[in-house]
């Protein structure tokens, strides 16, 4: 399933016209997240913890975000077991970002949004680095008439994510206690806090660039926001940053499209197949041909 398919349009559907307002959820979220990371990751900083923190985001962000939310929930670009499909998401939604259906849900409006003719500048990421970066962190926005979302009922029935979803703050204390148990509070925090705190500011930064900023090959007709190749952060994120690659082929497992380019999450993945653990690795040459897709 392509994630368009999850957005069910009328004729009164508009991605531009809504208001941006402060999510209290997101709010004490991310501001406790940031405020333990800042002090506690001042006073508790030494090499064992950095790398620590090194360890846990690499982990969460290519197993967890981009192989198992992104390229599996979310795309279903790959095939594998539904234990190890319940361990990706997992580790995707300890990066602090949201729970799975929370994350399909505005992944595909994002999607949709940018694929219209016009849309709203906080799908865009059209505002300043610093008013972007509040709504992103920190806000939702309400669309005035927003299409509905409908989401299969292999991810809304299914008991483990609907637990996922209600508890995806809470998902970080099984890691909390491990690293509690092995190095102590400081393990924790940057483990937990630091981590969660550089992951959403990335994904955010990444977001903001890749919608501004960029190498471009491909161009798509008609969309209000078009997708940048940004080289630089290719390695911090395990491929994704090649977003031009991915807005001209949502579905495919490999995001480094080009000569030159590196997908740390596509090499992942051809070391997984060899152990037979995923399949049917879908690439563009297995996408339907868009006519709306240019070769710059």
């Amino acid at each position: 399933m392509y994630s368009n398919e999850r957005i069910v349009t009328n004729k009164d559907s508009d991605a531009q016209h809504g208001q941006v307002v402060v999510s209290l959820p997101k709010t004490l979220w991310m501001g406790s997240m940031f405020l333990i990371a800042i002090i506690g990751g001042w006073y508790t900083f030494s090499t064992i913890s950095s790398i620590v923190f090194v360890i846990t985001t690499a982990v969460s962000l290519c197993l967890g975000h981009s192989l198992g939310m992104h390229r599996r929930l979310i795309h279903k670009s790959y095939q594998c077991p539904i234990w190890l499909e319940y361990l990706f998401v997992h580790l995707g939604v300890i990066v602090g970002l949201a729970g799975p259906i929370g994350m399909i849900k505005t992944h595909d409006m994002r999607d949709w949004a940018q694929r219209q003719e016009e849309c709203h500048d906080y799908f865009g990421h059209k505002n300043t680095m610093w008013k972007d970066f509040f709504w992103q962190v920190f806000c939702d926005i309400k669309l005035t008439h927003a299409p509905c979302f409908n989401i299969e009922q292999s991810v809304s029935n299914n008991r483990i994510y609907k637990f996922m979803e209600a508890s995806w703050m809470l998902q970080q204390l099984p890691l909390a206690l491990i690293l509690f148990v092995l190095g102590g509070i400081d393990w924790v925090i940057w483990g937990v806090c630091v981590r969660v705190s550089v992951s959403v500011v990335g994904h955010w930064l990444i977001g903001y660039f890749a919608h501004n900023h960029g190498h471009r090959d491909w161009h798509i007709e008609k969309a209000h926001v078009q997708g940048h190749n940004v080289p630089f952060a290719a390695l911090l994120t395990m491929g994704e940053s090649y977003h031009n690659n991915h807005h001209a082929f949502p579905g495919s497992a490999n995001l480094a499209l080009e000569k030159g380019q590196v997908d740390i999450g596509w090499y992942v993945l051809q070391g997984l197949a060899s152990l037979g653990l995923v399949w049917n690795l879908v690439l563009p040459q297995h996408l339907p041909k868009r006519e709306e897709l240019i070769r710059l």
